[in-house]
């Protein structure tokens, strides 16, 4: 009996071993993506390493300027995926990307949105002038994509400025998007995809129009240490799986 315990014990044991082998043996893939992407590459992560055994991808998620800011500060990263073009051309200005590596993969677009019971009565997007709308959520636009592309429509309607005093900027679109779920706000900026899965927590008043659409670009970076998988990461995501998963949380084709 003390024997098999004994035989017992190694066994497992051994296991253990050969656990902490392989893991140690994984290869780690860090990709830097856009807040507004969190739940499709959080679908595609497993599919991706279904398809890769021996791969662990480790997903950072933040505003896009944010990564960027990392990436510029030496963090480690060997996929960029940004919710538009901006911080990828700085990221290829900068030299951390080279340019024919860069390739739009999905679209989006901006809504107007309210949390569910629309305490503000808004009905359009000429109602923030009103009394009644006190707090209206943005994205900081300086470095989030949501923001920046919320600030050009409204300065193009001459909003912008007369609404300023009313703004509670988030870090990311995410963060706006809480604000709105727990109601703390009257309204907010936040992509169409987002608003969709909070289901009826958040109401879309209605879609925001933009001189382009809301773009993302993703692409290897110049110092990856995995490049070969880095490379195949990006084409995953550009594949007919790739882009099933993204339509599946409403993102569209580039």
């Amino acid at each position: 009996m003390k024997r098999a315990t004994i035989l017992t014990s190694l066994v497992f044991s051994c296991f253990l071993v050969a656990g902490s082998v392989t893991s140690a043996l994984a290869q780690e893939l860090i990709v830097s993506a856009a807040a507004s992407l969190t739940d499709a590459f959080s679908d595609i992560e497993p599919a991706f390493e279904n398809a890769h055994p021996g791969v662990d991808v480790i997903m950072n998620f933040a505003s896009s300027g944010a990564l960027y800011r990392q990436i510029e500060q030496g963090a480690p990263a060997d996929v960029y995926a940004s919710a538009n073009p901006k911080w990828m051309n700085k990221a290829i200005a900068k030299g951390f990307i080279k340019n024919t590596d860069a390739h739009i993969f999905a679209h989006n677009s901006l809504v107007l949105t309210t949390p569910e019971d629309n305490p503000a009565n808004i009905r359009t997007l000429n109602d923030l002038t009103g009394s009644k709308v006190t707090s209206i959520g943005i994205g900081t636009p300086e470095t989030v994509p949501a923001g920046q592309y919320a600030k050009g429509a409204l300065t193009a309607r001459k909003l912008y400025k007369k609404l300023t005093p009313k703004m509670i900027f988030g870090e990311s679109v995410r963060q706006v998007l809480d604000y709105l779920s727990r109601g703390e706000i009257d309204c907010g900026f936040v992509y169409r995809t987002d608003a969709v899965k909070t289901g009826k927590h958040v109401l879309i008043i209605e879609d925001i129009p933009l001189k382009k659409p809301v773009t993302y670009p993703i692409a290897v970076l110049k110092h990856s240490a995995m490049p070969d998988m880095a490379k195949a990461f990006v084409e995953f995501v550009r594949s007919d799986a790739g882009i099933a998963l993204l339509e599946e949380r409403g993102f569209t084709r580039p």
